[in-house]
């Protein structure tokens, strides 16, 4: 929980998470800044690089806020590299590739992940009527045996994490059936209607894990600001 704030000195390092965690939320709920400042501290943590997938259009009309005290100008921010994306293909043709590296990423970070399913694309490659999920079934298993890959190659030197993002109408993300099947960790984010915003663990059926965390975070004066925590 504490990851995707800033100063998490007292938080468990991420390099025994080697699975995939989903971050899903309602639109303009500071997701992506959530997103970013956990590139930060893993880039911190890990010594490495991190890579954040995203949309170029997006990322430039809504950028993500800083935690107060992180420097945009600071070094640290060189080891997080932007990669523009357009589509489901270019996430499948990195992740076909992900092998190849010389030298893994810390974590990998995809942004509005369901977003690059577009329904019509995926039924002109599949031709079924549910096409786009078995695109997003594929997809998600080839980032999981990628991961799978680096974290086997990694062994002992560290850990390379996946972090999905999603945006959800409701209370869960539509394709929260799929991702369960792939997913560790999903985290969830709900207005508290009172300006604020409330992130919950949600855990995964497939781990069987049932705790749930909370925080309390706003967006304030521009800033990623957490207010509490809770379990």
């Amino acid at each position: 929980m504490e990851r995707f704030f800033s100063n998490p000195s007292n938080a468990p390092r991420w390099d025994a998470n080697t699975g995939i965690t989903l971050l899903s939320g309602p639109p303009c709920c500071g997701k992506t800044s959530l997103l970013f400042q956990f590139a930060v501290n893993r880039a911190a943590e890990s010594g490495r690089g991190v890579v954040f997938i995203c949309s170029k259009g997006r990322l430039e009309s809504n950028p993500p806020f800083l935690s107060q005290g992180v420097d945009p100008s600071m070094s640290l921010l060189q080891r997080i590299q932007i990669k523009y994306i357009e589509n489901v293909d270019d996430i499948r043709k990195y992740f076909a590739a992900f092998h190849l590296l010389d030298d893994f990423p810390a974590a990998v970070i995809v942004d509005d992940f369901a977003d690059f399913f577009s329904e019509r694309s995926c039924q002109q490659r599949y031709g079924t009527t549910r096409a786009r999920d078995l695109a997003m079934v594929r997809v998600l298993a080839l980032c999981y045996n990628a991961i799978g890959h680096a974290n086997a190659k990694l062994g002992t030197l560290g850990s390379c994490n996946l972090l999905l993002s999603d945006v959800h109408q409701d209370d869960t993300p539509r394709s929260l059936f799929i991702y369960q099947r792939w997913i560790d960790s999903i985290y969830t984010i709900r207005g508290d209607g009172k300006g604020s915003y409330i992130l919950q663990n949600i855990g995964s059926p497939e781990t069987g894990s049932k705790k749930a965390r909370k925080a309390k975070y706003s967006i304030a004066l521009q800033y990623l600001v957490l207010e509490e925590t809770s379990s």
